[in-house]
């Protein structure tokens, strides 16, 4: 469980790490599977040159255009991935954030966050909430680091508090991301702060928390496992991406 202060923390700064959640035979296993399921492409994935995020392949037929960015659906992929969803770890610490009764959406996050040597890509500042649509902008996600995490290789940045703001058109491009080159910004972006992780931490950050990685300048890949969970109440809207994936009722 989170105690009192970290309860605080949170509330805060919308993230908290906490170290060695995971056990190291865990992320092992997760670290073997995902070698394996990356050589044989195994689908549904995502590919860097999907994307095209400054660094990616500018298309699937050139140098590095097969290079993953995500294996999807990860929920489904294996036991391994379904059981660290629902751990009670896990689940425990998320139900003081949302409530005692909780939902994890298939359609958003639900995979393995790949990024591979040479061909990664730099992903600018964004809130995840910004392409969801749900009742309220109230989701919480976990990020599992399956080895180390620092700035050469792409490790999360984050934006403290800024789960709380409110931002205006002009701080934000036509993707929604936010800009980097209006002096209003400024003040905020020197509030940056580097998640660096080690195999098994798990960083908690709320979905308008803005967050953005570069890309990974070190000869070997990083992985990541990441799902997103809501109250139950906080339903997604009819009709939406959000709602086209039957969702997980945790018990």
């Amino acid at each position: 469980m989170f105690t009192a202060s970290e309860l605080e923390q949170f509330q805060r700064d919308g993230y908290l790490i906490v170290r060695g959640l995971a056990e190291p035979a865990l992320c092992d296993a997760m670290v073997e599977f995902t070698r394996a399921a990356l050589a044989a492409e195994s689908a549904p994935v995502e590919y860097e040159a999907d994307l095209k995020y400054p660094g990616a392949p500018p298309a699937r037929d050139v140098p590095g255009g097969h290079t993953v960015r995500r294996l999807l659906q990860a929920y489904a992929r294996h036991p391994l991935f379904r059981d660290w969803a629902t751990h009670p770890t896990i689940v425990s610490r998320l139900r003081q954030l949302l409530g005692p009764q909780l939902v994890m959406p298939q359609a958003h996050h639900n995979c393995i966050m790949t990024k591979q040597p040479r061909f990664s890509s730099d992903t600018q500042w964004h809130q995840d909430i910004r392409y969801w649509s749900f009742a309220r902008p109230e989701l919480v996600n976990t990020w599992l680091a399956l080895g180390p995490e620092f700035p050469d290789n792409g490790c999360l940045q984050l934006l403290p508090g800024t789960h709380t703001m409110s931002f205006k058109e002009t701080q934000l491009d036509q993707a929604l991301f936010l800009r980097t080159d209006v002096s209003e910004n400024q003040p905020l972006l020197t509030t940056k702060v580097m998640a660096e992780l080690a195999a098994g931490d798990v960083l908690f950050f709320h979905c308008r928390t803005f967050h953005a990685a570069s890309r990974n300048r070190t000869d070997q890949p990083k992985f990541s496992v990441v799902f997103t969970y809501r109250p139950a109440d906080n339903r997604p809207l009819a009709g939406s991406r959000s709602a086209s994936v039957a969702e997980i009722t945790l018990p």
